[in-house]
Parts: structure tokens; sequence; C-alpha cells
């Protein structure tokens, strides 16, 4: 399979509150954003449930962004010439991974499921219809919300009901090595992973090291393509500018690890360079870029997922001047 689409993708907008996404600084942000090469956003942002047992999601708007504050991002983006992914996701307001929604009596389940569906088809319905109104390049319909994959028919319905709303493809973000789970990627345009792979056991490994860890990912990843004749994108991949952050790329809670600009340079390296000419892959959206970067002086201490600065950033700035490889 040949997949005419390519993303050259950066993540941006996740964790801001309501009214950032209107502030200089965003704007700010954004065209820095561009500047390094990326021709799409995904325009990252949650709302709550109360816990991973809740069957109701609410629009918490005393924190979760407007669909002013929505808009007016991607009218900026779409200024500057960039396509926009509209990933609106759920979080858990335990702190609990959204990979644990769900309901563990077996027997009573049913309902609640039921329930959740209706509620979680009201939230993204929502944002379904805003991202046609917003003529938005792609949907993501969810991410990483492992307990629920299996629901299939409740994920057909709903796919149905989006499509009913908006033109546009769409794309569902699945988390890493749990791809299998989800039977109806058929339903959908493109497959979507978090591909947080851990492609090394070693702190500060080598960029050749890292690349052979990629490799071993390209079989299982073409297979999975091939099995449904979709094109597959990392909806999110990053490592934090940390020793050891290689061996664990989602890893955003241990702030004591020492800064390595290198590891996630190599770490950036190694995954444009294994999977750029594959012809079943479709692209990356990077994770990620915020809506309020440090100051140019912070970027050799900055620990986080950011790249502003960094040497990650040149390495991005020289795949992404590459024409497309289709």
């Amino acid at each position: 399979m040949i997949n005419e689409v390519f993303i050259k993708g950066m993540t941006y907008g996740w964790g801001a509150k309501r009214g950032e996404y209107r502030q200089p600084s965003a704007i700010d942000s954004l065209i820095k954003l561009k500047e390094t090469g990326s021709e799409w956003i995904a325009l990252s942002f949650w709302t709550y449930q109360d816990s991973v047992f809740s069957t109701h999601i609410s629009f918490d708007y005393g924190y979760t962004v407007t669909d002013r504050d929505i808009t007016y991002s991607v009218q900026q983006a779409k200024q500057l010439g960039l396509k926009v992914c509209l990933k609106p996701v759920v979080n858990s307001r335990d702190g609990i991974w959204r990979a644990h929604i769900g309901f563990p009596n077996e027997e009573e389940s049913s309902s609640y499921w039921d329930t959740w569906f209706q509620s979680y088809s009201d939230f993204i319905c929502h944002y379904a219809e805003l991202a046609e109104e917003l003529q938005c390049d792609m949907l993501c319909i969810g991410c990483e919300m492992i307990k629920t994959e299996s629901r299939t028919q409740s994920w057909r319905e709903l796919i149905e009901k989006i499509r009913n709303l908006y033109s546009g493809p769409l794309v569902y973000n699945a988390n890493h090595g749990k791809e299998d789970g989800v039977s109806w990627f058929d339903a959908l345009d493109f497959i979507g992973t978090s591909a947080y792979y851990p492609i090394t056991s070693k702190p500060g490994d080598t960029y050749e090291h890292m690349l052979s860890g990629w490799k071993k990912q390209i079989a299982p990843l073409k297979s999975l393509s091939n099995r449904f004749n979709k094109p597959i994108i990392f909806m999110e991949i990053g490592c934090r500018s940390a020793l050891g952050c290689a061996t664990m790329p989602w890893d955003f809670t241990h702030l004591e690890l020492p800064y390595s600009e290198e590891e996630q340079a190599n770490f950036y390296h190694s995954a444009l360079q294994a999977f750029w000419d594959e012809p079943w892959f479709a692209g990356y959206f990077w994770w990620d870029w915020s809506t309020s970067l440090y100051s140019l002086n912070q970027a050799t201490s900055n620990r986080g997922f950011d790249i502003y600065g960094k040497k990650a950033e040149q390495i991005l700035k020289d795949y992404y001047a590459k024409p497309n490889p289709r």
C-alpha cells in the first residue's frame, strides 16, 4: 500500500487553560513552531470525567479551552499555512490514566458502558461539528482509551455518527504495543498510535543503537497497516531532554533525571530516519510544543518534551526541509 499523505507535524496546545490560546505568547509560539518546517499541528486539549469509573464527561470551562479559544487557534494556524488535526481528549480528574476508563463489575458494566458512550458521543460529536465548521483537515476521535477499545460495536456506531457531522479524515490514537486490540481501524482513514516505544534499555544510548531499536518496530507496524490497508500516523511521539528518557519516552514524572540534550536528539534522529521512507507510514505529530515557550537561554536546562532551541529542533528542521517522501 502506498500512502499519498505525509504529515510533518507537531502537537500544540496541550495543557493550556481557558483563554491561553488567545494570548500573544501562544501566537509567538505557533510562529516558532511553523519555523521548524512543520506543516501540521495536532491541536490537543482535554476535559474531564471525575474518575475512571464515571459515566459522565463534563465540559469544565473553568479549565478547558473554549470553542472560542479553539476557533482562534485554528484560524491563526491556517493563516500561517498549517493544517490542523483537532484532537479532543478525555482525562480522569482522579489522575488515573485514561487507558483505565471502564467498569469493573461485568454483570452491571453493559449499562454503564452504554451511558458512558452516550456521554462520550455528546463530547466528540460536539467537536466533530466544530471541526467541520472550522474546516479542520483531520479529526482524532479518541486517545489511548484502551479499556474502551473492545467495545467494537459502540465504536463503529459512534464513527458512523461522526461521519455524518464531519467530512474530513478520521484517526484514532491507540497506544504503543496495544494497537492489535483495535479491531475497528477499518472504519477510519488512518491508524494512529502513541509511539512511545522503549527503543533502548541504556540511558544515554547512541543514535545507532536507537535506530536499531526502531527498526524492530517496522515489521509489526507494517503488518498492522497491511491488515487494515490503512496508513499509520504516529499521533504522539517524543522524548524529554533528560538522561534515560529514551528508555521510557512517555515519562513526564521523573523530574530528577539530569539534562540530556543528546538523548532527545538521538531519539528524534533515529525515529525520523527509521520511518521516513516507509510507504505505509503517514508521518509524525511530535509531542509536544508548548503554547508558552521558555526563553532560548533556558533551553540548556529545560528537561521537558519541548525541542525549542535544542539539538532535536535542528534535526527536525533538517528532515522537515526535505521533500515529502511521497
